[in-house]
């Protein structure tokens, strides 16, 4: 017993003897409440956990009462009943937010929040505030998904936390007049079902000058106003852009807001383009893509989800504009692609016509990936065929299979 109770105290002391760095980064991996119930195991541990630069609070962590323990409790209450329920939950999450922020001895590197939030969440201000002062925050998250309620609007000290590396930033709000100074750091930025006008987010972008990675996940609907910001109006705001990740339900919005006399704005250092729910038939994918190739000499890669829950009718109208549409851009040159993946390939015409025309203008393409879910063999089989029959680099392997 003796032995036993003497190799745990070594044990103890290795860890206590640790680094400081090291023991944060063990802390970092732990959820907040365990990381805090470290503060018991002696008097040398009582305040490790308040130097971790990793903060990250879930309203899903916090304890609920029993009344909602039960699953989809939500459909048996009324309106009134769901929101108080929610409010005491959300007031314990703020408590040991406050709690934790109130014993800091460190600087915070990083901040995560992910629960439901409306324009009545007036404590996320102070919260924010808070950062605001604390010049040391290099990244930024705000996951909020209570699509019940209007979108949480961002104060204006949001904008004081001028060193953020990367923000992430999902059902808020902001329309303040654009006379902020922006971002300088800032590499990375995720904006899904953000709301804001068009001027807004378009200066919001222009005073990102280091923005590398944008993933930008709007509905049209996500815009205060009728009025839209066109391709090239984006992509001038984008002039050292390398990742772009967006999907297909901004992209009508974004055509349809573009004049044909608009100069093309180059994107050289683009080298990545994801684009997810894609539709070759609606009247403007298609289009969109081709101009993205214009604009964007020096891709390397291209990864495509086609949005597999499309069920309106294909016109054959738009068929035949989308194949005009590719030969207007027949000197579309991609020197340094390599890879063009599309999940969910269903081999309608537009799809396969871009897929030649993609063939046809990468000599440096290694590989084209197509994941399909055609139940005809003989029909995969032609997909290849044919394309194996298109102009393409002599080295460019193409895959056609499940997924």
């Amino acid at each position: 017993m003796k032995a036993k109770s003497l190799s745990q105290v070594q044990q103890f002391d290795f860890l206590t003897a640790l680094p400081q760095a090291a023991i944060e980064t063990i802390l970092c991996l732990l959820p907040i409440e365990e990381a805090a119930r470290t503060s018991i195991l002696s008097r040398e541990w009582r305040y490790k956990w308040t130097t971790i630069p990793k903060l990250n609070f879930c309203l899903g962590n916090v304890k609920r009462p029993i009344e909602m323990e039960e699953p989809r409790w939500w459909n048996h209450v009324s309106g009134l009943e769901y929101a108080r329920r929610k409010k005491n939950l959300r007031c314990k999450l703020f408590c040991a937010i406050h709690q934790v922020l109130l014993l800091r001895q460190g600087p915070i590197h990083e901040f995560r929040l992910a629960m439901d939030a409306d324009d009545t969440c007036f404590e996320i201000d102070q919260i924010i505030l808070y950062l605001s002062r604390n010049h040391t925050l290099k990244k930024l998250t705000f996951f909020f998904h209570d699509f019940r309620t209007s979108a949480y609007g961002l104060p204006l000290s949001f904008f004081s936390l001028d060193h953020l590396t990367d923000l992430d930033l999902e059902h808020c709000a902001f329309n303040h007049k654009p006379i902020f100074n922006g971002f300088i750091s800032l590499a990375t930025l995720s904006l899904t079902n953000v709301k804001f006008s068009k001027e807004t987010l378009l200066h919001l972008l222009s005073n990102c000058p280091s923005l590398k990675i944008l993933r930008l996940m709007l509905f049209h609907t996500d815009f205060l106003s009728d009025e839209k910001p066109s391709t090239m109006e984006l992509f001038k705001c984008l002039p050292v852009i390398e990742h772009l990740k967006t999907w297909s339900y901004i992209i009508p919005s974004l055509i349809q807001a573009s004049v044909p006399e608009e100069p093309p704005t180059l994107l050289i250092h683009l080298k990545y383009v994801c684009i997810k729910a894609m539709c070759f038939v609606d009247g403007y994918g298609l289009p969109f893509l081709a101009v993205l190739t214009k604009c964007c000499p020096n891709l390397e890669k291209i990864k495509l989800k086609i949005n597999s829950d499309w069920d309106g009718e294909i016109d054959d109208v738009v068929v035949e504009e989308c194949a005009v549409k590719l030969k207007e851009y027949s000197d579309v040159r991609l020197e340094h692609l390599n890879e063009l993946e599309i999940k969910y390939f269903t081999n309608l015409e537009p799809e396969l016509e871009f897929v030649k025309f993609i063939l046809a203008r990468s000599p440096a393409l290694k590989k084209v990936m197509l994941l399909t879910d055609m139940h005809d063999e003989n029909e995969e089989s032609e997909v290849l065929e044919t394309l194996l029959s298109a102009p393409r680099a002599p080295l460019a392997e193409i895959v056609v299979k499940h997924y």
